[in-house]
């Protein structure tokens, strides 16, 4: 079957770690009779080079019209690139920030695994990772604060800045629903992060994702404030299975999720509509500092086209195969730079021959 998929490989390590994202699902492709068509356009940095804007009104219609996004990364130095020298709305942040608007990304997903050949590289105590742990953040992506009404106005000859957090029980039940679909596919196990005791916007948080249980009874829930979360994390990550939490918690808690992995090139993402259809790329940032060297690590990449093949195409057996293909290559002792501890057991590589070695394990 033929699948069309829309590729931003964006700015800094984007084009390359696409690359190897793109070799590793056309071996899927051969290996499981499929062919995926590829097709290149420009966002970010890169749309601003060659268009003045950060993405063009024909890059939209082009994700629009495929099976699913794939995206690699947007952006550059904020300190000495042309880019941000733009007004904000013409900076290459903008452009994801509206294609999520234009596509309905409501739901953002970021797995956070830690492999057990990995526990090495992870920063907490070895009691505590030494048998690894295997998480997923569910966050509202397109409500709350970020998208609220915001100013900075001069009061009495004072500044004052405001930002408004709002959120929608429409908007919190889909986002609650993803997390249960996708906790009964896990452990059965969902906790809703809130600041119910301070805000608003948590109490009614927390009631909606009541009513929504209601209708998972073989879900457990649990309710769990920000801040004894983010301690819970480094204190005992393996109790978690499906967090579920609103925008800015989600931000935070995901970065934080990151860097007890081992490295945040290992973190895969995926933002969802009300549909199948999705944008899928790492959790990390254009790296420019190292971009065009090969030493990137593609495998926060790959993974998000593992699950690209697993949420949107409807593809288990074969994202399963891509997933295995980085545990066994970690296995055999393969590591980018930012993995390499120095181990007498680690083989250092490229970008580009992690690439190869996940596509040959297929």
């Amino acid at each position: 079957m033929d699948y069309n998929i829309t590729c931003i490989p964006g700015d800094g390590i984007g084009p390359e770690i696409v690359n190897e994202a793109k070799k590793v699902l056309t071996i899927v492709a051969y290996e499981f009779g499929h062919k995926f068509l590829f097709k290149d356009i420009l966002m970010g940095g890169a749309s601003i080079d060659v268009h003045g804007i950060p993405l063009t009104d024909e890059a939209i219609a082009d994700a629009k019209a495929a099976d699913a996004v794939l995206m690699g990364s947007i952006g550059g130095d904020t300190n000495t690139s042309p880019w941000y020298k733009l007004e904000p709305s013409k900076r290459p942040e903008a452009g994801l920030l509206k294609i999520r608007k234009e596509l309905g990304l409501f739901a953002n997903l970021r797995p956070a695994l830690l492999y057990k050949d990995l526990s090495d590289a992870c920063v907490l105590k070895t009691e505590t990772s030494k048998d690894g742990f295997d998480m997923i953040i569910v966050r509202e992506l397109t409500g709350g604060l970020y998208f609220g009404k915001r100013e900075t106005v001069v009061k009495d000859g004072v500044r004052v800045a405001t930002d408004t957090l709002t959120y929608s029980e429409t908007e919190i039940r889909r986002i609650a629903i993803k997390a249960f679909e996708i906790a009964r596919k896990r452990r059965c196990k969902v906790t809703s992060v809130d600041k119910a005791n301070v805000l608003d916007s948590s109490r009614l948080w927390r009631a909606v994702v009541n009513e929504v249980a209601k209708d998972y009874p073989d879900v457990t829930l649990e309710h769990m404030l920000v801040d004894n979360c983010a301690m819970q994390l480094v204190k005992d990550p393996k109790q978690f299975d499906v967090i579920l939490t609103e925008n800015m918690f989600g931000d935070i808690l995901s970065d934080e999720a990151s860097m007890i992995t081992g490295s945040i090139g290992m973190l895969a993402s995926a933002s969802l509509n009300e549909t199948k259809f999705g944008l899928y790329e790492p959790s990390h940032g254009s790296a420019p500092d190292i971009a065009g060297k090969n030493i990137a690590n593609p495998i926060a990449t790959i993974l998000s086209a593992a699950m690209m093949l697993r949420f949107s195409l409807d593809l288990t057996e074969e994202a399963d195969a891509i997933e295995e293909s980085v545990k066994k290559v970690l296995s055999y002792g393969y590591r980018t730079g930012d993995l390499y501890t120095g181990r007498d057991n680690e083989i250092k590589v490229s970008c580009s021959e992690m690439g190869d070695l996940i596509a040959d394990n297929i």
